[in-house]
């Protein structure tokens, strides 16, 4: 199953308030495995960037007022996006902000029903402990030394790996796929469906020798009892 895992970076905290979206980045998997594909894009939002988000992304008015608009990237980014579920870390805030500005330049949202929250599974694996991406990163040894500021797409690919975790850990695939182009010839996902379409090898034959045989009769007559003999061997 191919999944897109996703971040946002905005100038504020609600999409209604004229808040907008001003960097999206997206990493494809494909049966739980990244493939090396993504979709990254800043945008300018076309108001000023309020001095507390731009020390949370480091994005000033200055490097955005040459990038282009969302309208401008929207049928690109849907295409990359697919029908795939889509993966975020408090999800309800980026499908917010990506349905805002989807729908301000004519285009449907996205379905709710695509959506996958990690700080939903998060808090069934591990209820009562820290939910930020920071945290979880830490129990679960992901390194994130080189994230200073927030960044879409560095978050996504740093969440990419969690969500690994947070479903089933790096050994659900059992490192049958190890490159691109076998995980994304897959028709379902499905590690198992790779090891189906192997081509077909009949079984090695294994029959005893003449003399293996022999050999196997002579060692056997030597054990007393035997159990396989029945009551006979008691006699």
């Amino acid at each position: 199953m191919r999944e897109i895992i996703f971040d946002t970076e905005t100038t504020g905290f609600d999409p209604h308030t004229g808040d907008r979206m001003v960097e999206i980045g997206c990493i494809e998997m494909v049966g739980r495995v990244i493939t090396g594909e993504s979709y990254h894009a800043y945008f300018n939002p076309q108001r000023p960037m309020p001095a507390a988000a731009e020390q949370v992304h480091g994005l000033s008015d200055r490097f955005l007022s040459d990038k282009p608009l969302f309208a401008e990237k929207a049928e690109e980014l849907l295409a990359f996006l697919g029908d795939s579920p889509l993966v975020a870390h408090n999800a309800s805030f980026d499908f917010g902000f990506l349905n805002a500005e989807l729908q301000l330049c004519g285009f449907d949202p996205i379905s709710l029903d695509r959506m996958i929250d990690t700080v939903g599974l998060a808090r069934v694996k591990h209820p009562g402990a820290k939910l930020s991406l920071d945290a979880l990163c830490s129990r679960y040894g992901i390194d994130r030394s080189h994230r200073i500021k927030h960044g879409a797409l560095l978050d996504a690919e740093l969440l990419a790996q969690l969500y690994i975790e947070l479903t089933g850990g790096r050994q659900i695939g059992l490192g049958l796929v190890e490159d691109k182009a076998a995980v994304v010839g897959l028709d379902d996902g499905n590690v198992r469906q790779f090891v189906r379409d192997r081509p077909f090898r009949t079984a090695r034959p294994h029959s005893a020798t003449p003399q293996e045989l022999a050999l196997h009769s002579e060692f056997i007559s030597k054990i007393k009892d035997a159990l396989w003999l029945g009551s006979e061997s008691a006699l």
